[in-house]
């Protein structure tokens, strides 16, 4: 069944942790990783660390329940993919912001979390490239 792709790239894996500095330490010191930033607000901590060149590139966070990762795949337009889905049969859920743009995400029937983004401020994760609050 060939089919026009709904997503253009994976660009995140966001996945829960109870110890985000631990597991940005692992993945840095002994994977070979590059952490990006880490950051604290009020009670929510946030580290990126990029394994590769491109994307995906890993958001390990407190702020989040479950264990599975929420996989993050950037649109063109999400408007249009959210009505493309809903078309094909998918449910609905609220749109949130995230900080790079605005953000949907879903659970699939088989417990799987996906979410889909518009990249409406790109210069973002410049401007957090470096922090390192913990």
């Amino acid at each position: 069944m060939g089919t026009t792709p709904t997503f253009d790239s994976l660009d995140f894996l966001y996945i829960p942790t109870q110890h985000v500095a631990a597991d940005a330490t692992y993945f840095t010191e002994v994977l070979g990783g590059t952490l990006v930033f880490a950051i604290q607000e009020w009670n929510t901590r946030v580290a990126m660390v990029e394994m590769t060149a491109g994307p995906p590139h890993l958001l390990f966070t407190d702020h989040i329940d479950g264990e599975r990762p929420i996989l993050i795949y950037r649109v063109d337009d999400l408007d249009s993919t959210i009505e493309r889905l809903q078309i094909a049969g998918w449910e609905r859920q609220s749109v949130i912001e995230i900080p790079q743009g605005p953000c949907c995400s879903f659970a699939t029937p088989g417990g799987h979390r996906v979410a889909v983004y518009e990249l409406a401020r790109p210069q973002v994760e410049a401007n957090f490239r470096g922090r390192i609050d913990f």
